[in-house]
């Protein structure tokens, strides 16, 4: 009879031991997206200071600027790892915003605009920084998720795996340099 109810904790302790985990796991991935959302939003925060910079020294170059105003507002709307595509998207407007600025030299040596410059690729490093961060937490959720015993775990409580953070096909192929 002891040793049933010794059996018993045993497997009950693992329970909860491997439940804890899983929770913590699920929670780090929910904070690393939050650092994400915090980078994403200091670069929302500085797309409309460069864009009114850049408008300053480039009036007629408005469907440029005004394509990256939308891209950040699409960003802005979408939420959570799934929004991938218009964070995507968003990145790919700012590089040509950056192709731009190099047409105008009085725009290149503004301080205003070279300080924002600055500012936004020190986000963009930040930002890459904390997805690889979040795509490594949620790894090991979905591994912890998928191996057994704690995917029987899982199971019992829905403990379900998270999106990883990738990026789409157009981003993957690698840019021409021409001289």
């Amino acid at each position: 009879m002891w040793t049933a109810i010794a059996i018993i904790a045993v497997i009950f302790l693992y329970m909860v031991a491997v439940y804890n985990g899983l929770i913590a796991r699920k929670n780090q991935a929910r904070e690393a997206w939050a650092t994400i959302d915090t980078q994403l939003k200091r670069r929302y925060d500085l797309i409309p200071n460069l864009v009114e910079t850049v408008r300053g020294a480039a009036k007629h170059e408005k469907e440029t600027l005004d394509a990256v105003i939308r891209a950040r507002n699409n960003a802005m709307a979408a939420n959570g790892p799934a929004s991938g595509d218009k964070q995507n998207k968003l990145t790919e407007t700012l590089k040509s915003l950056f192709a731009v600025a190099e047409s105008y030299p009085d725009l290149k040596a503004n301080q205003n605009f070279i300080e924002l410059q600055r500012e936004l690729t020190d986000t963009e490093t930040k930002i890459q920084a904390a997805r690889q961060f979040y795509n490594t937490v949620v790894m090991g959720l979905n591994t912890q998720i998928q191996q057994f015993p704690s995917n029987i775990v899982a199971r019992m409580f829905n403990i379900t795996e998270d999106k990883m953070f990738e990026i789409d096909e157009a981003e993957k192929v690698a840019p021409k340099v021409a001289f």
